[in-house]
């Protein structure tokens, strides 16, 4: 299974999905990120391990939705991925949700927590 996660704002969250990224037994990792963590991410050990795909999170929601539909269009194989969407705002909530659906792919919500990775 595909792991999605969103790398954004929001104190300590990049840890979340760093965890996710290490413990997790992936198919592949896909990183959704603003544009501003373009050159902070790759210092970080879980960036190597992943698809980092870079979007400009000031533009419209429906803007970033088809953005983010189509360049994660091709990238995904199976039917559902596992997401983690601790990092980030509302609307960039929205937007990574939303294009997934569209794909279309079913969604399976993951966390970091201290029995391990949970599915909610």
């Amino acid at each position: 299974m595909e792991f999605i996660g969103l790398i954004s704002t929001g104190k300590g969250t990049w840890g979340q999905v760093a965890g996710l990224v290490k413990r997790g037994s992936w198919d592949k990792v896909i990183l959704v990120c603003p544009e501003f963590a373009k050159q902070r991410i790759k210092q970080f050990d879980f960036a190597k391990y992943s698809e980092l795909y870079f979007f400009n999170f000031d533009k419209t929601v429906k803007e970033l939705v088809g953005e983010i539909r189509e360049k994660l269009k091709d990238k995904i194989k199976g039917i559902e991925v596992a997401l983690n969407i601790a990092s980030g705002s509302g609307k960039e909530h929205i937007a990574l949700i939303s294009a997934l659906l569209k794909i279309p792919v079913g969604v399976k919500f993951v966390v970091l927590t201290r029995e391990g990775i949970t599915e909610l």
